[in-house]
């Protein structure tokens, strides 16, 4: 099976051609998501068709395409519910109706943590494995689970994928999403400015002299004895080793997968993690594995396959 495959995020589109789990093309362009995602999607269509010309594919060689969004979507009719300060048009748009006027085929949409997830255990570090966690550290923070080969989804589509926006400090910071204490607001990098300067080694932190603040920076001037960055390097893998916890305790996995480009620190991030959980988690049945993502920003893209099968056998069970 032939997909055209997007990861549409808030700073880059990811846009492939898959098959049998593997990436045919793969390019990467600016998302420009303050825009919306109507002036997007001619980009998509742009870009698959450049990469299908180059394999010496057309159109009616692909089975379908596949959208991985950074928002709850109603599987039914495949409609983006919310828009979190990113592609503000979006819940306007009937991205199925766009696929088959413009492309042909039929469309398949998924949350963008639910998807990376799926790539992973299809394809990555959760192959063989029917009950797996993970968390995505970037901008924000994505979780999603699988229980017993099941994508854990909800009735209304938010199970699973809200993790980030589980308290892990009572009575903590607000959250751009109304709550108080979660784990985004308390360790991510869309707050990590906020964070630094709530720290009293904030004034003398060579972070200050940073051209960009970003979780790299953090680590790297950590390692150079920066007082500040070390405290926040702390503070953020406690609130990351907390949510990690609390996710086991609420899927059960065997195993807990850690991607998203804060992972960049992996070397310093997975062990500290695994420590964390070994040490904390409830779990008298075992240890619960702590592994890195295998397939990094592809994850999603390699997922394709296996949802458009979903999408497909949905469709046709209810035809």
């Amino acid at each position: 099976m032939i997909v055209l495959a997007c990861d549409l995020g808030g700073t880059r589109l990811k846009i492939g051609v898959v098959r049998d789990g593997l990436m045919l093309a793969r390019t990467v362009e600016q998302a420009n998501s303050q825009q919306g995602l109507a002036p997007q999607l001619p980009v998509l269509k742009a870009a698959w068709l450049r990469q299908l010309d180059g394999l010496n594919l057309t159109l009616t060689d692909c089975a379908g395409v596949t959208v991985a969004f950074p928002s709850l979507i109603d599987q039914p009719t495949g409609r983006i519910l919310a828009a979190y300060a990113k592609y503000a048009d979006a819940m306007a748009l009937d991205l199925r109706e766009w696929a088959r006027a413009e492309l042909g085929l039929p469309l398949a949409i998924e949350n963008d943590a639910r998807m990376a997830l799926i790539g992973e255990w299809r394809a990555g570090a959760g192959r063989n494995c029917d009950n797996l966690a993970m968390m995505t550290l970037g901008t924000g923070i994505g979780t999603s689970a699988i229980m017993e080969g099941r994508i854990v989804r909800g009735r209304h589509g938010q199970a699973g994928v809200l993790g980030g926006h589980l308290s892990v400090r009572y009575g903590g910071r607000a959250c751009s999403c109304g709550n108080l204490g979660c784990a985004e607001a308390e360790a991510s990098t869309a707050f990590l400015g906020k964070l630094a300067e709530g720290f009293s080694d904030w004034p003398r932190s060579s972070l200050r002299q940073a051209a960009t603040l970003g979780y790299a920076e953090v680590f790297a001037h950590a390692a150079a004895g920066d007082g500040c960055a070390a405290a926040l390097r702390d503070h953020s893998l406690l609130v990351w080793g907390t949510l990690a916890v609390n996710l086991i305790h609420a899927y059960d996995p065997e195993v807990l997968i850690l991607g998203g480009g804060i992972m960049a620190s992996g070397d310093v991030i997975l062990p500290s993690m695994a420590d964390y959980v070994n040490r904390h988690a409830h779990t008298p049945w075992g240890k619960v594995r702590v592994v890195a993502s295998a397939l990094g920003d592809t994850a999603a893209l390699v997922a394709g396959e296996w949802l458009l099968r979903e999408h497909l056998n949905l469709v046709g069970n209810l035809a």
